[in-house]
């Protein structure tokens, strides 16, 4: 798939998010927006799933850890064909299975989660019942920045290393702001890569807006070499919409009539490389 399709897939899905967030009245807007890329580079280009059978044993497991930021994870997941389309103008409607939240409910989606730091520890198990059990699938887990404060996190990624479990990938959206600001005012997290090392993991830095560029790190990683691994994808907290990059108040937050226009015609320009 050539860059000028992924880009379209995921300003597709943007402009989903956005509608839906706008229909729903609720919505974690920012960090969806940042994540989307990260989510397009490996529902499209890199995990092994059927959508037709979403429990197929040897599927690729994945787990949003930062599952507030659900909203752009469940437009490709319909976008994928898990399920209609038409039901994400539901979201948040009372008596709708599409919440705040991922729920096992909904076809594609693994575990409930949402409580930060619980992600990496399920990943860990899952990936550690594949080494056990022989089986070849893969593992993936995608974290928020603000989330790594959760002492759960470290404890995963002891075991992760312990256990030598090359067949599982974290990526950490590091978009620098987390509810009440700046990650690093809040709770100072760097030297970040030399943490993850030390830990045992072999540590990447990427664009995490670069859909090709984490396709073809990915696919990159050795399998066999006893390390699990982490990328810490830099990204753009809103990004694609000019009024909500970097602006911590968007970490949750519902477009007016006049700002939802603005953040399609924003992502318009983006489509087109403008």
């Amino acid at each position: 798939m050539s860059t000028t399709n992924y880009r379209r897939i995921a300003t597709e899905r943007r402009k989903e998010l956005l509608n839906m967030i706008y229909e729903a009245k609720t919505g974690h807007t920012g960090g969806a927006l940042s994540s989307t890329d990260i989510l397009v580079a490996l529902h499209y280009g890199i995990m092994n799933i059927k959508p037709s059978e979403p429990k197929w044993a040897d599927r690729d497991r994945f787990v949003l850890s930062k599952g507030h930021s659900v909203e752009g994870y469940l437009c490709i997941l319909a976008d994928l064909g898990f399920f209609p389309k038409a039901e994400l103008m539901t979201f948040s409607k009372y008596g709708s299975r599409l919440i705040g939240h991922p729920t096992n409910k909904v076809p594609g989606i693994e575990i409930c989660s949402g409580a930060l730091g619980h992600g990496l520890p399920a990943a860990v198990g899952m990936a550690l019942g594949a080494k056990k059990s022989g089986r070849a699938y893969k593992t993936y887990v995608l974290m928020g920045d603000g989330e790594l404060a959760e002492g759960s996190v470290w404890e995963g990624a002891m075991a992760a290393a312990n256990y030598e479990l090359d067949n599982l990938t974290a990526i950490i959206d590091r978009n620098g702001l987390q509810i009440s600001g700046s990650t690093e005012d809040v709770m100072k997290l760097e030297q970040l890569k030399a943490k993850w090392e030390a830990f045992g993991w072999q540590v990447f830095e990427a664009d995490g807006h670069d859909i090709e560029g984490l396709i073809s790190l990915m696919k990159s990683f050795p399998q066999t070499n006893g390390k699990p691994h982490m990328i810490i994808a830099n990204t753009t907290k809103g990004k694609g919409v000019s009024f909500m990059e970097n602006v911590a108040k968007w970490h949750h937050g519902v477009p007016s009539d006049e700002q939802l226009a603005q953040a399609l015609a924003d992502l318009d320009k983006t489509e087109v490389g403008k």
